[in-house]
């Protein structure tokens, strides 16, 4: 089941243009938790490796043949699904008018689907580069 998963979402992502390296999602998961499964933050909002919002399982949930529960935000190979599953969503050429980036990736998963346009979210992207 799970490698049928993995490839549902690589098939998604390179379709969508979108195809997040796990060396970002690894440098993603430094700055966002320090590799930590277990990390809560934002107040109990953010849980685990990615800091993943329910929000976001919810917003996957949505285009996903596969449903995540808030629980899975402490799985680390279901976490690096739903991050795929996002990007792949929201860092699309379509989009953005061009081919998606690193740092569009990266700012996204920072700043939500219109992210990549946040001043806010450039420092973030900053810390992310240093472990690329």
């Amino acid at each position: 089941m799970k490698f049928i998963t993995l490839i549902l979402i690589v098939g998604m992502s390179f379709i969508l243009n979108a195809t997040p390296s796990n060396k970002l999602i690894d440098a993603i998961c430094k700055v966002e938790s320090n590799n930590g499964m277990y990390v809560v933050g934002d107040n109990g909002k953010a849980i685990g490796c990615l800091q993943i919002w329910k929000t976001v399982v919810d917003d996957v949930n949505k285009y996903s043949k596969v449903k995540y529960t808030y629980a899975d935000r402490y799985d680390k190979v279901k976490s690096y699904e739903m991050f795929k599953l996002y990007i792949g969503h929201y860092a699309t050429q379509k989009r953005l008018g061009r081919k998606p980036t690193n740092e569009d990736m990266a700012r996204i998963w920072n700043g939500g689907p219109n992210g990549y346009k946040k001043t806010s979210t450039i420092k973030y992207w900053n810390k992310v580069k240093k472990y690329i």
